[in-house]
């Protein structure tokens, strides 16, 4: 989510929640289009595109998890390397668990998006409208910007927390052959949700929510700052004017590195938390909580542990929000001219 609200007049920009930072405070509109019904089609459309992207990202969050959860507290040498890189990871999967495999967990990395995007996108709209971030002279505080995206991120991140744990254990259900991590078994999402509820109740859909706390408030604070000052220095130097295609690719990508450098520790310790057994009393069989995953994690597999996956997480962070971002101005663009024929037409 940016810091930046754009008017438009005919075609759309790029979308609230991932428009570089700017010192100006504008409001996406539409032309003939109410605030109520705005922001209705603001929810929907950065729905439909952040899953859009998620489609064609989630086989990577797939091997990220699988990744992650490899030799999960042994250290380097004493545990067998069944995917040695992300390569060979995804060769793997497609072989062992089908070309379809690449898309485990895709219902609720879906859902999860549609909740983190409509929360986040609601969540900040309101603090851009009370003008709590706002300077006087109607720019928007950088660093207000920042601590606001991760807010509503974190946010957005736990409500959506139950579909986060469905996800992660459907990505990391695999044949025997290369299964790695607590296998859970689940035959499918629903039966996945219903289950943990049955058993551990609903708060049980909740467990681990703390970990990603962490986790989406650096991924969302990194992304906001990062991807804004790729963009910048991209047209500081002249390679690539602000607004185009190209700019947003080579931004997303670069800020996809210090994203996922960012973030990468937070994310294992989330996924190993979220993937992790239960006893009969209901508590992990392996970790109490975040810190006794650091320390354990730190103590059998050093720090390298806390970047099992790295390589994954960037490429799906990069790709992941170009495509939003793309997606979102095609969608815009095709419902503001519907828009503007419809109105044009009566």
């Amino acid at each position: 989510m940016g810091c930046i609200q754009v008017q438009t007049r005919g075609r759309a920009g790029p979308a609230p929640w991932i428009k570089s930072l700017s010192p100006k405070s504008l409001r996406v509109n539409s032309p003939h289009t109410g605030t109520s019904n705005r922001c209705i089609m603001e929810f929907a459309i950065g729905a439909v595109a952040a899953c859009g992207a998620c489609f064609f990202s989630n086989p990577m969050d797939v091997l990220k998890t699988r990744m992650q959860l490899q030799g999960e507290l042994k250290a380097r040498g004493h545990y067998t390397l069944i995917y040695k890189n992300i390569i060979h990871a995804g060769i793997a999967v497609a072989k062992n668990d089908g070309i379809l495999g690449l898309q485990k967990g895709l219902v609720p990395a879906l859902g999860y998006q549609v909740v983190m995007n409509g929360i986040r996108f609601g969540l900040y709209q309101k603090i851009l409208d009370s003008e709590i971030i706002t300077r006087a002279d109607g720019s928007v505080s950088t660093m207000g910007c920042i601590a606001a995206g991760a807010g509503v991120g974190v946010v957005g991140g736990f409500i959506g927390s139950p579909l986060y744990l469905v996800k992660t254990h459907l990505q990391s259900q695999a044949a025997e052959s290369i299964a790695v991590g607590h296998q859970h078994k689940h035959q499918g999402f629903m039966p996945a949700l219903w289950g943990i509820a049955k058993k551990e109740g609903i708060r049980g859909l909740w467990r681990g929510a703390v970990s990603s706390i962490p986790r989406v408030g650096v991924g969302s604070a990194s992304q906001l700052f990062t991807y804004s000052k790729s963009k910048d220095w991209l047209e500081q130097y002249g390679f690539y004017a602000r607004d185009s295609w190209q700019s947003t690719f080579f931004g997303a990508m670069a800020s996809g590195l210090v994203i996922a450098s960012c973030m990468s520790p937070f994310d294992v310790i989330a996924t190993r938390i979220y993937n992790q057994g239960l006893d009969t009393q209901g508590r992990g069989l392996l970790y109490k909580g975040i810190t006794d995953c650091i320390l354990k994690t730190l103590k059998t597999e050093g720090v390298w542990g806390f970047y099992k996956g790295w390589t994954a997480i960037y490429l799906r962070i990069g790709p992941h929000s170009f495509l939003n971002l793309i997606f979102w101005d095609l969608l815009q663009s095709l419902y503001i001219n519907y828009k503007t024929k419809s109105h044009t037409g009566r």
